[in-house]
């Protein structure tokens, strides 16, 4: 059964840092977008950023400048580097594929607050 774990968040105050971890099971990764989401509480999921398999990347406009994608095929990992973190970033942040495809994992909480 194809799995994704995600890790990495936390608790970091407005400005802070944090590196999200995904890694996955089977064949999610090879030769799929992949994608990082995030869902804030009472609002929808939303598409935060996604890597094409040659690394072409594309960010929503709120973290365009702040948060890095990126990924390690031969590792089927995918991660997340988030800078100049504010509050409206606080969520459970998922990855999958883009367009999601496959059942979600239990992502990772990310809150900022100072």
């Amino acid at each position: 059964q194809v799995q994704l774990v995600e890790s990495g968040g936390g608790l970091v105050q407005p400005g802070g840092s944090l590196r999200l971890s995904c890694v996955g099971s089977g064949s999610i990764f090879r030769g799929y977008v992949m994608g990082w989401y995030r869902q804030a509480p009472g609002k929808e999921r939303e598409r935060v950023a996604y890597i094409t398999t040659d690394s072409f990347t594309n960010y929503v406009g709120s973290v365009k400048g702040r948060f890095t994608i990126s990924r390690d095929n031969a590792k089927n990992a995918l991660y997340l580097q988030m800078n100049q973190l504010n509050p409206e970033d606080t969520a459970v942040y998922y990855c999958n594929r883009f367009p999601a495809q496959t059942a979600w994992g239990q992502g990772t909480q990310v809150t900022v607050s100072s």
